[in-house]
């Protein structure tokens, strides 16, 4: 066996253009919870995803093994802390606990360094 065919897939590059102008709008979104759509960008650790929350929808309570990196592109994302509207950065180190939400709906870019381990089911 040749020493290319030993070697690891590494991914390419990914480029999104404008996901601060809407460019956002354009990505494939599929179910990720109830009310919340994801497209991820990149699987595995780091993951990085665009999620875009309906009005009203709500992730659980979870537990963050790892440093959460969050940029709120559309709309205005809330935890138990506060309310970040777009253009807000948000960083949630490992062992945060808290649940998010979305009163009028948004969109946020997002790296999870680690996934995050649910505490609830539920909205």
């Amino acid at each position: 066996m040749d020493r290319a065919a030993r070697r690891p897939m590494i991914p390419g590059p990914r480029h999104v253009a404008g996901l601060t102008d809407g460019g956002w709008q354009a990505l494939d979104f599929s179910p990720f919870r109830d009310g919340v759509e994801i497209c991820a960008l990149r699987e595995g650790e780091p993951a990085v995803a665009v999620l875009r929350y309906a009005p009203g929808a709500a992730v659980p309570r979870h537990l963050h093994t790892g440093l959460e990196t969050i940029v709120v592109l559309d709309g205005v994302q809330s935890d138990e802390r506060g309310n970040y509207p777009a253009g807000s950065l948000i960083l949630n180190p490992e062992g945060v606990v808290h649940s998010v939400w979305s009163e009028p709906g948004c969109v946020v870019l997002v790296q999870w360094e680690r996934p995050v381990r649910f505490l609830e089911e539920g909205p």
